[in-house]
């Protein structure tokens, strides 16, 4: 049903790709979203060394033989991601986005290895930045956007035909995006193909997130998220569970790294996500939640979103 440059650049048939979602993306997800036409990802930092980065590519392997991807979340977990980088090209990889931090020695690094490169941004400064150094195609995500989602407080209505106007390499809409409504109006605005978080949450093949999460995520509403770490430069929206609004709180109070960074900590995340204590944990949303209201496996998920876009289709072709 699509064509774009976005799935011809990365051999595939739905121009969907999942979000990197960390300490949750790993073989079982990644290998049903490629299954199922789009590209999936593995979670490289939420990983603790290569050889575990070697292990979950190749179990997505014997999963599926289509193109998936390994997202590097740089600059966020406070370490390097140069070995894991390393692995993933030695396995073969077919595409790795980069998300946070600066992306060029990554980008640098996989100059001539074939290894198409996707880098999230959030403004059109960055993403002119990213075409300039070298990526194929970037992820423009708007502050309605789940996890991080850049300084900036454009919202991706606005960011999408702001970037597209002003590259020559693909643009991939991100933040806010759950359907196929939201993906055709995406497409209209200039992107080629859409990037979703939190609706990779909430479906069957996302094993490792535990029920109370996705029971939260379907309970929602679009007004349920609180945005954290902004006093620190990295904003990052999540589920409003008492613990995230325990971070705010704590945040007014003493906006330093040193003072938060237990509160933000990969630990307090899983603590919500893993073991669903939402009085000591955060999960990552965005306000998308507010518009998913049922787990579905990827598939019936891709299906549904094909004949909401047909159905929007059909109704443009209707205007003329």
């Amino acid at each position: 049903m699509f064509k774009t440059r976005v799935t011809t650049l990365l051999n595939i048939d739905l121009p969907i790709i999942q979000g990197g979602l960390a300490y949750l993306a790993y073989s079982e997800l990644a290998a049903a979203v490629s299954n199922a036409g789009g590209l999936g990802q593995i979670t490289a930092m939420s990983l603790p060394n290569s050889d575990a980065l070697r292990t979950e590519i190749r179990k997505t392997k014997q999963m599926t033989s289509r193109p998936f991807g390994v997202n590097f979340a740089i600059g966020q977990h406070g370490r390097t991601y140069e070995e894991q980088l390393e692995t993933a090209i030695e396995e073969g990889v077919k595409v790795i986005s980069i998300t946070g931090g600066n992306p060029a020695p990554a980008l640098k690094r996989l100059e001539n290895t074939g290894i198409k490169t996707l880098v999230l941004v959030s403004s059109k400064r960055q993403a002119i930045k990213a075409e300039q150094l070298g990526a194929d195609a970037v992820m423009a995500v708007g502050q309605e956007g789940g996890g991080h989602i850049g300084k900036e407080d454009t919202g991706t209505f606005v960011l999408i035909p702001q970037i597209a106007e002003s590259l020559s390499i693909p643009v991939i809409g991100s933040g806010g995006i759950v359907d196929g409504k939201g993906m055709m109006a995406a497409l209209a605005l200039g992107a080629e193909g859409i990037e979703m978080g939190t609706r990779f949450i909430a479906v069957k093949e996302c094993v490792h997130a535990h029920p109370a999460y996705k029971k939260w995520i379907l309970e929602s509403s679009e007004n349920d998220t609180v945005v954290i770490k902004r006093k620190l430069g990295m904003p990052g929206r999540t589920l409003n569970t008492p613990f995230a609004l325990k971070i705010v709180e704590e945040e007014n109070k003493n906006g330093t790294y040193d003072y938060l960074k237990d509160f933000i900590s990969g630990e307090a995340n899983q603590k919500f996500i893993y073991e669903g204590k939402s009085d000591e944990g955060f999960g990552w949303a965005g306000q998308g939640a507010g518009r998913i209201k049922e787990i579905l496996s990827v598939s019936e998920l891709f299906q549904q979103i094909k004949e909401e876009a047909k159905a929007v289709h059909q109704k443009w072709n209707s205007l003329f």
